[in-house]
């Protein structure tokens, strides 16, 4: 059984009912919380809307399949959730075509129930140290659990609002993030005046940006934010 710490939830997509219900009998027998789809516009919408640590994700999908879901899930969500791939299929080509689109791991059917729980397990955890604590692209690094900010090795003293902002455009990255999204980031539903966000971006600029020799913070009109990173070879 799991350890506690390791309870996951869980998006199971699956079409076939009988598959479906002996998948969640056994995560829920190892303390994971399941939710579930059986097609994929469903499987999209929940993974958009609800924090899953894992979607358990079949290919042969009727209507949008697991490629296509898999697809939208990687342009849309504003993390990445890891995704496990099932399918009856076991060609090279179907399983280039799952990592192309962004597929995590592979499983193919019929495969024993341990075997799905440990790779669950397994792909979460790869997750977690891929996504520690620090946050580096290019000359800048954040650490999320001193929330310090580096650039070119030099700290960068934020103001919570402005730390705020960068983490969700670094987090975002390389999407752009609506004037919308950051103010529901920092303030949640409570109205705010309409230069706020203005003023707070004007700070982070001054303190990321103007020492260097390029801005990261880069607004597209109309649209929003997005982090301009460049890489040591550029």
């Amino acid at each position: 059984m799991s350890n506690s710490r390791d309870s996951l939830k869980i998006l199971v997509v699956e079409d076939q009912h009988d598959v479906a219900t002996n998948i969640i009998k056994f995560l829920e027998g190892e303390l994971h919380t399941v939710d579930y789809a059986s097609n994929g516009l469903q499987a999209v919408e929940l993974a958009l809307e609800e924090y899953f640590d894992l979607i358990i994700l079949d290919l042969n999908l009727p209507g949008l399949d697991g490629i296509d879901v898999c697809k939208q899930i990687r342009e849309k969500a504003d993390r990445h959730i890891p995704i496990l791939m099932l399918t009856a299929r076991d060609s090279l080509d179907d399983k280039v075509d799952g990592f192309t689109v962004g597929a995590d791991d592979y499983l193919t059917k019929p495969f024993a129930l341990q075997e799905l729980g440990i790779r669950c397990i397994a792909l979460s955890r790869r997750h977690l140290v891929q996504s520690n604590h620090k946050l580096t692209m290019g000359e800048l690094t954040i650490d999320r659990q001193s929330k310090r900010v580096y650039r070119e090795k030099q700290e960068i003293e934020l103001h919570s609002k402005g730390y705020a902002i960068l983490l969700c455009l670094a987090e975002a990255f390389p999407k752009v993030v609506s004037r919308s999204q950051l103010c529901f980031k920092l303030w949640g539903d409570e109205p705010t005046e309409s230069d706020a966000i203005r003023s707070h971006i004007y700070q982070l600029r001054s303190a990321l940006d103007k020492p260097f020799s390029y801005s990261m913070i880069k607004t597209l009109h109309g649209v929003g934010f997005v982090l301009d990173v460049k890489n040591d070879d550029e």
